[in-house]
């Protein structure tokens, strides 16, 4: 749709300028075409009576605003044809089965005059299930991407928790303070407690009532 809005304004602005200045000793019909590929293509160009009778070229270029000197002139064959009307020799030339690699702006030589240019445009038809197809594949690409960043941001965030959680263990302060922790009481061969009243005794020293 751009290029075909693109060649409407293209031709609109011609126009103007042809109606500005009406003395053009050239003339080319249509002005621009936008096709299918498959399609024949005809362009006609006109020229004053001062040039006739007449024999035309045909140059093609791939845009406008180029220098006349780049322009490479088209040869009759399978693919251009030219039709001769009365005295006039190759006024009209046919495009047979145009393709893509055949857009550009067709111009026509008449003498040392040059035509003000056909704008050729040839598009692919559009393949409505492909088209659906693609639309498709690419709204699940974009869906798979957007889950593959979710998964990729949960795992960073759940590798920091454990990084924090195991540095706060590390650092974490002990439940009870091991006050008596290193002391040892000498258990002079004996039980702790049981032991301790017989060695507590004085050495020869005799209870008061004996």
């Amino acid at each position: 749709m751009r290029w075909l809005l693109a060649g409407c304004c293209g031709l609109a602005l011609i126009n103007i300028s042809v109606a500005i200045n009406p003395v053009v000793p050239i003339t080319q019909k249509p002005r621009f075409y936008g096709v299918e590929t498959k399609r024949n293509v005809g362009i006609y160009c006109l020229c004053s009576t001062k040039l006739q009778p007449a024999r035309a070229e045909w140059y093609k270029v791939d845009k406008y605003d180029v220098d006349y000197q780049i322009k490479s002139q088209i040869k009759e064959g399978k693919k251009f044809v030219f039709h001769n009307i009365s005295q006039n020799q190759n006024i009209f030339l046919f495009i047979r089965d145009v393709r893509v690699e055949d857009s550009g702006v067709y111009f026509c030589k008449i003498g040392n005059e040059w035509g003000p240019g056909t704008a050729v445009q040839v598009a692919r038809p559009i393949d409505v299930p492909q088209a659906l197809y693609r639309t498709k594949m690419k709204d699940g690409l974009i869906i798979l991407q957007g889950l593959v960043l979710a998964v990729c941001i949960a795992a960073v965030l759940l590798r920091k928790r454990q990084l924090l959680e195991k540095r706060d263990i590390i650092y974490e302060e002990p439940e009870t303070d091991h006050i008596y922790e290193g002391l040892a009481i000498e258990t002079c061969g004996g039980d702790l407690y049981e032991e301790l009243s017989p060695y507590a005794e004085a050495e020869g020293t005799e209870a008061p009532w004996e």
